[in-house]
């Protein structure tokens, strides 16, 4: 029994010191999931296990009879720590299996839960009893505390945890997973087995096979939280291992005081040798031999942390570097903050653009807070923007912060790249849109004047037929209705001949007032409105010189309200706005329809695309030519509310005296 007890005594020192290594490890760490907090939990409770089961046994060495007052606050802390343990195993386990996106019902989580953190309580109102009374404790096999219930609660989840731990080694291709997971699989159904012989079959054991059992399954932690320290460092395992700094500030700590506690023990073991002190000297003085090899192992460590963190940013910056030769600014912007976030494992990445303002890029700023850091990307005279994270751990180790400065130092310039692509390639299909619609103004003004001057003749024939007396009244309703399809024929073509009518040079820098034009046009329109029962309301602020010319602002109303006209219901309104926002003035025409559906709305201003059967296609293309060629912009807004309505927006310079 001797061994036994030096065993449980080192083992008991160990598991303290690791459970404490865990919490400082998490508590360092701080990421926002439900699984560290769990595992936090479970390490408090095993630290509160082994630090009152070591105090006990400490209590039984040095005392005879330990004070009452002793072995009650050390059963006190063991059961607290002992009874939460099986709860919050399958706790952990669920955490683990919703992180990994298994397939893990809501409602059946929280019943599992509630129902174990109720027998929790369970036994620990019974063992009460046993606590008040100062009786009943028993240090080598606390579990038999609780009762047989207890033992079967255990069993359980210890079955239970093996069953998960199996599938996750099943459902990993990462080697070392599988090997911890298998490795925990298989000491979990150890643990199974002894708890079921020894405590809820109760076979009658020697005390000492009683004994050996209860350690073995006491002390098994140990070895899984020290495997997972090495899995973790190495593999970053659960994506602790980021936080590479702490660990190894931790590690050291750790293993410091495990040392000190192995010279205590020694220098007690030696005391009837040499005086404790004089052990304890030696024993520290032997530290300093280990100095220098332990300085290399570490500085080879560190560096090679640095160089596989170097490598990998210059792995993401040549993924980066592609990305950019695609020409989408904004979506390599968005890349790059994914990438980022993935590849260091952050809980959030986004880029603010300060200057310049980037067509086609808005910012996301997100909610700031102490873990999120900023790193500057700029470029002297091109760029100056700022590369936001948001961490998971307490901060950012020097490794991750340099890599990062690294980054942010390639970045200017595949966002330069980025941008000059993506000019170029707008560039280009504005050249080739251009060319395409030169080839279409030259065909239509070849029809158009091919067609025109026979349309003028037979136009004039029929109105010299139509004042001949001679003439049949049926005739001459009949001749009408052709005059009629001739005029409207020649306003199409007369409307094509606008579309492909280039800019006259000069005509855009010229100016007219948009008040005067837009009485102009609506004096004319009124009658169509009145026709169709449309209310035309009309608004402007007084006299509004725009650098546009009156021709093309008058086209520019025209087929506006035109447009708002056919769309407005019976017994709707169209409403036309004109007024000056700083120094541009803005025309809006807006009608109660049906709205633009929008899958075409991309598409209205393309010329010869309509959706009406007697249409050109080209009104709102005349629009958008004649707004691009004034220096204008052109925006759409359908539906407006209630699902209807479509609103126009020109906006035109002003030219200012």
């Amino acid at each position: 029994m001797g061994t036994l007890v030096y065993v449980r005594l080192i083992g008991y020192t160990a598991g303290t010191l690791l459970m404490l290594f865990w919490i400082v490890v998490i508590v360092g760490y701080r990421r926002q999931r439900n699984f560290e907090r769990v595992f936090f939990f479970l390490c408090l409770a095993l630290f509160l296990f082994y630090g009152g089961s070591l105090l006990a046994l400490n209590a039984q060495l040095y005392y005879a009879q330990p004070p009452p007052l002793l072995t009650t606050f050390a059963w006190t802390i063991l059961s607290a720590g002992l009874c939460f343990v099986p709860a919050l195993l399958l706790h952990l386990h669920l955490e683990y299996s919703t992180m990994r996106e298994a397939t893990v019902r809501p409602y059946g989580k929280r019943l599992v839960l509630t129902l174990s953190y109720a027998l929790v309580a369970l036994f620990a109102i019974r063992a009460y009893p046993k606590l008040a009374l100062s009786q009943g404790f028993d240090f080598l096999l606390p579990a038999n505390s609780f009762g047989r219930s207890f033992a079967v609660f255990f069993a359980f989840s210890a079955i239970a945890s093996a069953i998960w731990q199996f599938s996750f080694a099943r459902a990993t291709n990462n080697k070392i997973e599988r090997v911890f997971h298998s490795f925990t699989g298989t000491g979990l159904s150890l643990c199974t087995l002894l708890v079921l012989l020894g405590q809820v079959l109760d076979f009658s054991l020697p005390l000492g096979t009683r004994a050996f059992a209860a350690t073995t399954l006491e002390l098994f932690p140990i070895p899984l939280f020290a495997a997972l320290i090495y899995a973790v460092q190495n593999y970053n395992f659960l994506q602790i291992g980021r936080q590479t700094n702490l660990m190894y500030a931790v590690t050291v700590t750790f293993l410091a005081l495990l040392y000190l506690a192995l010279v205590r023990r020694v220098s007690g073991l030696l005391e009837t040798v040499l005086p404790p002190e004089a052990t304890a000297s030696i024993l520290l003085f032997v530290l300093v031999i280990f100095v220098e090899p332990i300085q290399r192992i570490l500085a080879r460590r560190l560096r090679q942390t640095a160089e596989d963190r170097m490598d990998a940013v210059w792995r993401l910056v040549r993924e980066i570097r592609t990305k950019a030769r695609e020409g989408n600014l904004s979506g390599l912007i968005r890349f790059v903050e994914a990438r980022v976030k993935e590849q260091f494992d952050f809980e959030a990445a986004w880029i603010e653009i300060i200057e310049p303002a980037l067509d086609g890029f808005h910012s996301r700023p997100e909610g700031r807070g102490e873990s999120t850091e900023s790193f500057s990307i700029q470029q002297a005279g091109l760029l100056n923007a700022v590369l936001n994270v948001r961490h998971h751990g307490a901060m950012l180790s020097g490794e991750v912060q340099a890599a990062m400065r690294l980054l942010c130092e390639q970045l200017p310039a595949a966002i330069d790249i980025a941008r000059l692509i993506e000019e170029k390639l707008r560039l280009e299909r504005e050249l080739a849109e251009r060319e395409r619609l030169a080839a279409l103004g030259q065909m239509a003004a070849s029809v158009s004047h091919n067609l025109k001057n026979p349309l003028g003749s037979i136009k004039t024939i029929l109105q010299v037929q139509l004042e001949n007396p001679e003439l049949p009244d049926s005739l001459k309703s009949e001749t009408q209705m052709v005059l009629a399809e001739i005029s409207k024929l020649s306003n199409k073509l007369a409307q094509l001949l606008r579309f492909s009518r280039p800019a006259v040079v000069g005509e855009a820098a010229s100016e007219c007032d948009a008040a005067e034009v837009l009485k102009e046009v609506t004096g004319v329109l009124r009658h169509e409105a009145e026709r169709k029962g449309i209310r035309l309301l009309i608004s402007s602020n007084g006299t509004l010189p725009v650098g546009a010319g009156k021709e093309a602002l008058s086209d520019i109303f025209s087929n506006l309200i035109v447009n708002a006209l056919e769309a407005a219901p019976a017994h709707g309104t169209v409403d036309v706005a004109v007024a000056q926002e700083r120094d541009r003035a803005v025309i809006r025409v807006q009608d109660d329809g049906r709205g633009i559906p929008p899958n075409l709305r991309e598409k209205v201003l393309q010329p010869f695309f309509t959706t009406k059967t007697q249409g050109t296609g080209l009104g709102l293309a005349i629009v958008a030519k004649c707004v691009a060629e004034s220096n204008g912009t052109l925006e759409i807004e359908s539906p407006i509310a209630d699902g209807q309505g479509t609103r126009f927006s020109v906006s035109l310079p002003l030219k200012m005296a």
